[in-house]
């Protein structure tokens, strides 16, 4: 992986200000910094203003495993093109019959999963309406609680079962994901280009995703298919200040 950030990789941030490029932010861990809980989460005011004056000259999108109606709500008015939550099941279109099928589905894991695991305190059961997010940070026994939820989760059918950090996340495994959502942005703005910044396991679909990408993640990873990376969620900003710096000087391509 090279450091986004380097002087050798300034050619890398220079193609992308020159080129029809899409900007896709992962929310925790990208665009906001790690909580201790989902409900605490944040943007800073200076990567707000920076993500403002970026969507301003790129297309931007937000694509987050958070319910969409979540980001909305925290992300606010900062001018991005389009927000998808669930993974990248849930965009700005009404929702399908498929959809309404996955809600159900996920309703009978929940409840097969709470069962299972009980009410135990720090171990406990997000439902994002689409997808479930088992947390554990808060549980003092980290082994045994992935233990008991990979134990648990083998009693589900139709789940696709991926890590994060300190939470379990369970999605249909005919859902659309991060990966395909990205392409379908792609297609729909018509660009060449894609970048896109994410920091855990549940965005390696994206971080796979073929063509001219700019994968890159916040934190080093040897076994990643992200290409790029930066050394954590505060350099965020100065990455987004490079590519407004680099762009705003220039027109944008015409159609972005």
């Amino acid at each position: 992986m090279r450091y986004l950030l380097s002087a050798s990789c300034r050619p890398v941030l220079s193609r992308l200000a020159q080129e029809r490029t899409l900007c896709a932010f992962d929310f925790d861990g990208t665009l906001s910094p790690i909580v201790e809980h989902p409900g605490q989460a944040f943007i800073r005011e200076r990567t707000r203003g920076l993500l403002a004056r970026l969507s301003a000259v790129y297309p931007c999108i937000i694509v987050s495993g958070r319910a969409r109606a979540d980001v909305l709500k925290r992300a606010g008015n900062v001018g991005v093109r389009h927000i998808i939550g669930g993974h990248g099941a849930e965009t700005e279109h009404p929702e399908s019959v498929a959809q309404a099928e996955v809600r159900q589905r996920v309703q009978q894991w929940k409840a097969t999963l709470e069962d299972a695991l009980g009410l135990e305190p720090g171990l406990w059961i997000e439902d994002k309406g689409t997808s479930l997010a088992v947390h554990y940070r808060q549980f003092p026994k980290k082994l045994e609680a992935r233990q008991r939820i990979a134990a648990a989760t083998r009693q589900l059918e139709g789940v696709r079962v991926f890590g994060g950090k300190e939470v379990v996340n369970l999605v249909g495994v005919d859902s659309p994901h991060k990966g395909s959502a990205l392409a379908a942005e792609r297609a729909r703005f018509n660009c060449d280009w894609v970048l896109f910044v994410g920091d855990d396991d549940n965005d390696e679909d994206a971080f796979a995703l073929e063509g001219n990408t700019v994968p890159v993640r916040v934190g080093r990873k040897v076994r990643s298919h992200a290409r790029y990376f930066l050394r954590n969620q505060a350099e965020i900003d100065p990455l987004l200040e490079a590519l407004v710096r680099l762009r705003e000087p220039l027109t944008p391509p015409s159609g972005v």
